[in-house]
């Protein structure tokens, strides 16, 4: 049997800012993210398995996306921990904001290696993350594949 390739995308509203850099990222703002989240596989060969045909159903991907991904990220603003942003963490978080608190410079090319390391942890015996597309706008996006890690 073939390995299939199944793609399903998602968005998300997320905010954050980057510490030290010297253009306008520096300030708090926010991105209409899509991820596109790759997986691969061959298909179930059993007929009496509900999901025949199927290298994952597109629910059980959805599911996962949105329980590690969306749910956490949608309208959240992201920070570095190890930054002074902290202080204005902390103080959005004492207005009750969601605020993410990350090692990472929040970059799209940090944040779509940690989303393909959440995503992996969770996918059934037989499928593979292949790849993750995370566009930050229209025009600009990182990448993520399994070969090249």
């Amino acid at each position: 049997m073939s390995n299939i390739r199944i793609t399903k995308q998602f968005s998300f509203e997320t905010g954050h800012a980057l510490y030290g850099y010297d253009g306008k990222c520096k300030n708090v703002h926010g991105h209409s993210y899509k991820l596109s989240v790759t997986v691969i596989g061959k298909p179930i060969t059993d007929a009496s398995n509900v999901k025949f045909g199927m290298v994952i159903d597109f629910t059980d991907l959805k599911k996962i996306v949105k329980e590690e991904i969306v749910d956490q990220f949608d309208h959240a603003t992201v920070f570095n921990k190890n930054t002074p942003h902290i202080e204005l963490a902390n103080e959005l978080q004492s207005r009750d904001h969601h605020v993410i608190l990350v090692e990472y410079q929040p970059t799209s090319e940090n944040m779509v290696i940690d989303f393909a390391l959440r995503i992996k942890n969770r996918l059934p015996i037989g499928i593979q993350l292949h790849s993750l597309k995370l566009q930050e706008t229209e025009t600009s996006f990182a990448e993520w594949y399994q070969e090249d890690n």
